[in-house]
């Protein structure tokens, strides 16, 4: 996830030890400038004695900012809860704080719960004995089930043994696969501060000193991070079910003993995030119910996890994300919290824990959970960190007798009817906004953009055909979280295809397009919603960009993010405007970043209009990032989709500049591209024998296609060569970009699209061997081009070569179509959607209200009249097409 690091951040606004904001409140970043010299928790550093704070300088440093500036704005609450935080990390750093070390037998006693406080002398053997024997609390199903779940896994995923003890192996000799990067190596035994990729390697300082976002001091933080969340325990825990070697134990207990040793209590960049810390403790608790019964976990070993354990989940508690980040870091913190409070009823503290970890999930999932079920960060990836945390909310809960409420269950459907409808025919997500590349926990061997396996856990939660159908095979994650019968009842679910194929997101802004559920199917994401929650953190400067997916095939694709800090430039490339699929003005972003974390100019989207039919959708939002330029402009963003056909798609820069405008087109890796034309390219992939293809044509004044090379990330740290291409176009005023985006089979031959004089309008015409199609973009008022008339916003019209009269058209926005002068379409007032098409001997109706309203039976001796649903900004948007 993102390095908001909360326990950083606490001290703006409080005094001393705080300098440069990065970023501000809500997710932002504040860099702690502590006393030179201060000592890392009372240890001896450079070979001097433990000092004691500079409190002189704490006090001098408190005046750097006026204190009515830094508390301006804040509740009470708020500075409390700052207060407490900075006391108590000011504590850590003066040595006071009694969890700066690890505790001795007698005291750790007095942490426990009653029983235990009478025995310290036989204390880590009876720990030990009660967690190997007690059957409650309830860990999740598979751990009640070994035998059965190895022979399952085996007959399921033959392959999937030799995979894991591959992994398990290198990760004995500190080998490992992280962020994009295979086989490094952090050491044998590991280093478990060392960046490999740079080399760059921490001091081990108080963990609230460590400046983790300079790459100087740090490398990739997100390097070090990854490893130290330990996640690979659970790959040694398989391979140690797989073949009951005793190697693999033997590695948990020494990387968990080795870790102990190198990150005392407080000290190091692995203190300083208490998402980390969470991910660190869901995992310890998940290798210790892999290695429950191994003879490699002792008593001595067991009650030195436990008081780590017990020492992390107070360093959670002190330092939650409550006013610093509160997005994923601190649901994340919450169901570490919840965790521990649930596994380890021993410790006295563990009732709290559960209650809070619990209290600040419901509170904050009905917060980041929009009510269309997107995710309020803008981020996709973020999207699934989220679903994940509540699918392990509601089946522990459950497992543990929690009051798991409808509205949990609730939020988890949202979340998963999102991630649903935004699946690709591919199985992948795009991944809009920013992705860290880490996980939950990795119990599924998947590609990170893969978020089905949640989908499979789903369907078997709720009974649900659509998320079966969409997840398509079952999920290792499934049998982990719910045992062998989850597998089963996975397996007699009978999938069934989501009624709807197109799906607005309209508190999201995503609004997604497709033209079936097939593996083969077209479907196109459009991002028209806000920038973001909080400080925009994990958003891009994408509004109104969009990711194409052509015959199954992720074609037009979001490059990703590659890196959260360094280098610098990359950073922004990868959230710039041009490096999305839409259009940037005068070479600027619609939004620009003023750290890697925060935004000094964010764009505001805003719907005109949504509608979904069967035959067609429609989209058109404005987004206003480029009306502080001057003069100003604004991006005004349509898209048609002729299902079955091509998308349109028309951008419209209004402005009295003269500023150069481009569209940005950006390609999946393994797709090529060809330049046919200063206005026309083909993107292929595929075999010889199978080559599909995208054939695009972009109809603008003064504008010239070109090609290039670009990357695409993804994965956080992958870097993939890409092609790319950007239409310029230059001029004065208004100006518009008209785009036809065409899918074609392997038999690929273009279609003839050129564009044609018309009155009032933009008026092109795409003729195939079998039709005739011709489309009117109208400018407000009646139009006219050749045999087509509308006083519509939008008219398309197909006839087959053959006839004389058409056999589908849509009207979108107006009262009247006609075609050679036959009203095909009369309304007593403007509807915003209307499309027919001829099936047999009936002619298919489907208009957004029902009006009083003609329409040509064009022959069919039957007419069937289907209502649609739209949106629209106000009834006259479209006919308008307000510049």
């Amino acid at each position: 996830m993102s390095p908001q690091v909360h326990a950083r951040a606490c001290f703006e606004g409080m005094g001393a030890c705080v300098s440069g904001a990065r970023g501000g409140r809500n997710g932002g970043q504040s860099r702690i400038h502590c006393p030179a010299r201060a000592p890392a928790c009372g240890r001896v550093r450079d070979g001097g004695k433990p000092a004691a704070p500079a409190l002189a300088q704490m006090s001098r440093d408190s005046h750097a900012t006026p204190l009515w500036t830094k508390l301006r704005g804040r509740s009470v609450a708020e500075l409390r809860v700052r207060a407490r935080q900075w006391l108590a990390a000011w504590s850590e750093r003066a040595g006071i704080s009694p969890e700066i070390r690890v505790p001795p037998d007698e005291t750790f006693a007095s942490v426990l719960t009653a029983g235990w406080a009478a025995s310290p002398s036989s204390l880590a053997a009876a720990l030990l004995r009660d967690f190997r024997a007690r059957t409650t609390p309830r860990f999740f199903a598979a751990f009640g089930q070994r035998t059965d779940v190895v022979a399952t896994l085996r007959s399921r995923w033959p392959d999937l043994e030799r995979r894991v003890v591959a992994k398990a192996e290198r990760a004995r000799r500190g080998q490992f696969d992280f962020l994009g990067r295979s086989h490094l190596d952090f050491g044998d035994p590991v280093d478990w501060h060392r960046d490999p990729a740079s080399g760059a390697r921490p001091r081990d300082w108080h963990w609230s000193r460590i400046d983790h976002l300079n790459p100087k001091v740090a490398g990739d933080y997100k390097l070090i991070w990854e490893l130290n969340r330990q996640q690979y325990f659970i790959t040694l825990g398989k391979a140690y079910w797989y073949t009951g070697d005793e190697r693999y134990a033997a590695t948990f207990v020494e990387h968990l003993m080795d870790w102990m040793g190198a990150n005392p209590p407080k000290s190091g960049m692995n203190w300083a995030s208490s998402l980390e810390v969470a991910f660190r403790v869901i995992s310890w608790i998940w290798g210790l119910y892999f290695f429950r019964t191994a003879p490699s976990l002792t008593p001595a070993v067991f009650l030195q996890v436990l008081k780590f354990l017990y020492l992390q989940g107070r360093h959670i508690e002190t330092y939650p994300s409550t006013y610093y980040s509160p997005n994923t870091h601190l649901t994340g913190e919450a169901l570490g919290l919840l965790y521990l409070g649930t596994l380890f009823p021993e410790f006295s503290c563990a009732r709290r824990w559960q209650r809070t970890g619990w209290a600040i999930l419901v509170e904050q999932l009905e917060k980041h959970v929009r009510p269309d079920g997107s995710y309020f960060e803008q981020s996709t990836y973020y999207h699934c960190y989220t679903t994940d945390f509540c699918l392990h909310l509601s089946v522990l809960g459950q497992l543990n007798g929690l009051p798991v409420e409808a509205a949990i269950h609730e939020r988890l459907r949202r979340l998963l009817d999102h991630l649903m409808h935004i699946t690709q025919p591919d199985g992948r997500t795009p991944l809009v906004g920013d992705d860290d590349g880490g996980r939950l926990l990795s119990l599924d061997e998947r590609a990170s953009d893969d978020f089905r396996a949640a989908l499979a856990t789903g369907a078997v939660l709720f009974n649900r055909r659509d998320y079966r159908y969409v997840a398509s095979d079952a999920a290792e994650e499934t049998v982990w979280l719910l045992g062998c019968a989850g597998l089963r009842a996975f397996d007699e679910l009978q999938g069934e295809a989501p009624r709807a194929t197109s799906r607005a997101f309209a508190d999201g802004g995503y609004y997604v397009m497709r033209d079936g559920w097939a593996k083969d199917a077209n479907s196109l994401l459009v991002d028209g919603g806000p920038h973001g929650a909080l400080n925009g953190g994990h958003a891009h400067a994408d509004a109104l960009g969009l990711s194409l997916v052509a015959r199954g095939k992720a074609v037009l694709v979001d490059p990703g993010t590659y890196t959260y800090t360094s280098p610098v430039e990359r950073r922004d490339h990868f959230r710039s405007t041009a490096a999305h699929n839409t259009v940037t003005v005068a070479d600027q972003s619609s939004s620009v970043p003023g750290g890697p974390f925060n935004w000094r100019h964010v764009a505001q989207s805003s719907l005109i209009a949504w509608t979904s039919g069967v035959q067609c959708d429609y989209f058109e939002a404005m987004q206003d990032g480029y009306a502080r330029l001057t003069p100003p402009a604004r991006h005004y963003r349509a898209v048609l989709f002729l299902k079955g056909a091509y998308w349109v798609v028309r951008d419209r820069i209004v402005t009295d500049g003269d500023h150069d405008i481009a569209l940005h087109l950006h390609f999946a890796p393994d797709v090529a591209l060809e330049i046919l034309h200063p206005n026309r390219a083909v993107a292929k992939w595929g075999s010889d024998s199978t080559r599909d293809a995208l054939q695009i044509a972009v109809f603008g004044r003064e504008g010239v296609m070109k090609g290039g090379q670009g990357s695409v990330s993804k994965s956080y740290g992958e870097l993939s060569s890409a092609r790319t291409a950007v239409f310029i176009a230059r001029g004065h005023g208004q100006r518009e970009l008209v785009s036809f985006l065409v899918p074609q089979d392997g038999d690929y031959h273009a279609l003839d699209i050129h564009e044609r004089p018309a009155i009032n309008a933009r008026s092109f015409m795409a003729v195939d061997g079998g039709f005739e199609d011709v489309l009117l973009a109208g400018g407000g008022g009646a139009a006219a081009s050749g045999d087509l008339s509308t006083d519509a916003g939008w008219a398309w019209v197909r006839r087959p070569r053959d006839g004389e009269l058409p056999s589908e058209f849509v009207m979108l926005g107006g009262r009247w179509l006609s075609w050679r002068g036959r009203r095909l379409v009369q309304a007593d007032a403007p509807m915003r959607y209307i499309a027919a098409r001829v099936q047999g001997s009936e002619l298919r109706v489907e208009a957004d209200a029902v009006r009083a309203c003609d329409v040509d039976s064009l022959g069919a001796a039957r007419v069937v009249l289907t209502r649609v649903s739209s949106v629209a900004a106000d009834t006259a948007a479209l006919a308008a097409e307000v510049g």
